[in-house]
């Protein structure tokens, strides 16, 4: 491992112009979303210094006034004058686009920061940033605004000679991004995720903006991946006790596995290259897919546990149930895209299978019963699929026979343009019956749901396929499901799901997203997903009504128009008690109504099926655990 880290290892390959122009080409977006990458690109810098030996502890703290400063005890970015450029070389790495210690220049040997844009775009896109570093006894410190120096860099104070690090301080642009608030939970997550792939560092995340309350999070898994697939699970019941782990090199590539299966239905794979999750996977998935399936099939076949007449366990079918972090270390990782989304090393394919095929095998033959246990699982999952495979094909012929038709239920919209038309999924027959009704005929199309759906947390293939209320919306939606999706035959560019305002709509409304993003992502992931807004309170003073759709509305419609007992305040317990003008005018009307885009952050996976495992699963205690934490979010009403 190369400990050379100079100015000279500063590589420069092109200019900073065009950040400020088109941000989204480097960040993602001028979004929530973008405005948290700026603090996981400096934190990564630190991270990289952790993969290469020389850092132990970030900090990571949200100041008041929005400012996020991060600091490392790692080896500090070089100070000395970088030749090529003529220039102290920490001002290279953030004033020069593609300028770093990851193009070769010996400074890092794995890197997540490939690209080397994360400094230079964080500083281009911050109204200010100071970095602060300890070298050799002297504290360096360097301002920026706007991307440009307006400070040179200059010594401005002592430190113990044998200290070194990295102090960032940077506010975001609020002429660049759509808002400058950080998110505590949003940051936590990414951090987590972080020390949970870096054996034994430790990332502290506070919170200085309260004047009330400062708040801290401490983050330091010695088990490393290991103890991320136990994380994971703790929503669900594992099948065995163990966490089975692989961990090797081979050709170049360090490759570290861990999996545990559970009593659930669905599979939660997520594959990391340098510490950087890949949402699409790339070559290492595909190799530790191939491992899995092998290693299983063959040792299912050597133990009679599976009978020679029978076919193979699929892919699908063994990973049933899987909780597995894949993560590994390479040195030139090729992505597809700045954003980092898949893997195309086709070295990582040959390591992955090779370490995981080797090391499981071991670990089967040590551990019949393991093995047996989820065999036997993925037997039963096998069957359950060909169930839901002869359901669907059922399904076709009769689509075939009669000319694709539509749910009974389902009052249809008369523009055939998919672009222009809107589904409400509307719970129950009376909301239903209203909503027909209320709703703009040649653009709204109503499909009422009798009760709740399926929970399809705890169900497999074939019962799904056997639900009434999910049949129907799959076919009104046109898109099939699962491996037979076709987005580009979705009927309705908006999906609307329209439950009462109370704990039981909320519950559906859930139960409904859970299905979307468990058999149909694509439509989530492509901003077609999203929940109605219907009024909480109906205000009647004087023959005159108002609308409020939150606590808090209400209260600057009372300070407004006063309080006193003139006032008839209307609680809507459900849909069903406003009639078809009323839900026309609060929550159906494209020109007054509240319609809320659900989105995901593909960058968050795990935690989005951590999130849904918690809500939906079979275990209490989480759950539990979860409502306590995030009650504090309640507020509560006085009127």
């Amino acid at each position: 491992m190369s400990t050379e880290y100079g100015a000279d290892q500063i590589q420069i390959l092109e200019g900073l112009e065009a950040v400020r122009k088109r941000p989204g080409m480097y960040i993602g977006s001028t979004s929530s979303r973008g405005l948290h990458h700026l603090v996981y690109e400096i934190v990564d810098n630190s991270v990289d210094e952790a993969l290469a030996g020389f850092c132990h502890n970030i900090v990571v703290t949200i100041n008041k006034g929005d400012s996020v400063t991060v600091t490392d005890d790692g080896r500090g970015i070089p100070v000395g004058i970088n030749t090529k450029a003529g220039l102290p070389a920490v001002e290279v790495v953030f004033t020069v686009l593609h300028a770093g210690g990851k193009f070769g220049g010996g400074g890092y040997k794995v890197s997540g920061g490939l690209h080397g844009v994360g400094a230079s775009v964080v500083n281009a896109l911050s109204e200010w940033l100071i970095v602060e570093i300890c070298h050799e006894g002297k504290v360096y410190q360097q301002k920026y605004e706007r991307g440009k120096v307006v400070e040179r860099l200059t010594v401005v104070d002592t430190c113990e000679p044998e200290k070194t690090g990295t102090k960032v301080t940077f506010l975001p642009d609020k002429e660049i991004f759509e808002e400058t608030v950080f998110d505590f939970d949003t940051l936590k997550q990414r951090l987590r995720e972080m020390a949970f792939l870096t054996k034994n560092i430790r990332i502290v995340l506070r919170d200085e903006r309260s004047e009330e309350e400062i708040k801290e999070k401490v983050f330091h898994y010695e088990g490393g991946i290991r103890e991320f697939v136990t994380y994971l699970n703790r929503g669900k019941t594992p099948l065995y006790e163990d966490t089975i782990y692989c961990e090797g090199m081979r050709d170049g590539v360090y490759v570290e596995v861990a999996m545990q299966h559970n009593d659930s239905y669905t599979e939660g794979s997520y594959s990391f290259v340098n510490n950087i999750t890949t949402p699409e996977g790339g070559t290492h998935l595909t190799g530790f897919k191939n491992a899995l399936t092998k290693t299983f099939n063959d040792y299912a076949r050597a133990n009679k546990l599976i009978k020679d007449s029978d076919q193979n366990l699929a892919g699908d079918d063994i990973r049933e149930g899987l909780t597995a972090i894949i993560s590994i270390k390479i040195e030139e990782p090729q992505f597809e895209g700045q954003t980092k989304q898949k893997l195309g090393n086709s070295e990582a394919r040959g390591a992955v299978e090779g370490v995981v095929t080797d090391q499981l095998t071991v670990y089967l033959e040590q551990h019949p019963q393991v093995a047996k246990i989820i065999i036997e699982k993925s037997v039963m999952s096998q069957r359950a699929r060909e169930a839901a495979r002869k359901a669907r094909d059922l399904t076709r012929r009769k689509s075939a026979l009669d000319g694709l038709s539509l749910p009974g239920k389902l009052a249809d919209c008369s523009d055939k343009d998919p672009s222009k038309c809107e589904i409400y999924i509307v719970e129950g027959d009376s909301a239903g019956g209203s909503a027909k009704t209320a709703r703009s005929r040649a653009t709204q199309a109503i499909l009422p749901l009798r009760g709740k759906i399926l929970n399809v947390e705890k169900a497999r293939l074939d019962r799904i396929y056997g639900n009434a209320e999910i049949k129907a919306m799959i076919t009104a939606f046109g898109t099939g499901i699962h491996e037979d999706f076709d987005i580009s035959k979705l009927r309705y560019h908006k999906i609307i799901i329209m439950t009462d305002a109370d704990v039981d709509g909320a519950h559906i409304a859930t139960l409904l997203l859970t299905f979307l993003y468990r058999f149909m992502p694509e439509l989530i992931k492509q901003g077609y997903v999203y929940l109605a807004q219907p009024p909480l309170f109906k205000l009647e003073r004087n023959k005159k009504v108002w609308y409020a759709y939150s606590d808090e509305q209400l209260q600057s419609i009372l300070d407004e128009v006063g309080r006193d007992q003139n006032n008839k305040i209307q609680r809507y317990k459900g849909l069903g008690e406003m009639d078809a003008e009323q839900l026309w005018e609060t929550t159906m009307d494209p020109a007054k109504r509240i319609l809320k885009k659900v989105t995901m952050d593909e960058a968050q996976s795990s935690e989005i099926d951590l999130i849904f495992t918690t809500l939906m699963g079979d275990q209490v205690e989480p759950r539990r655990e979860f409502i306590e934490e995030n009650a504090k979010n309640v507020k509560n009403l006085d009127v």
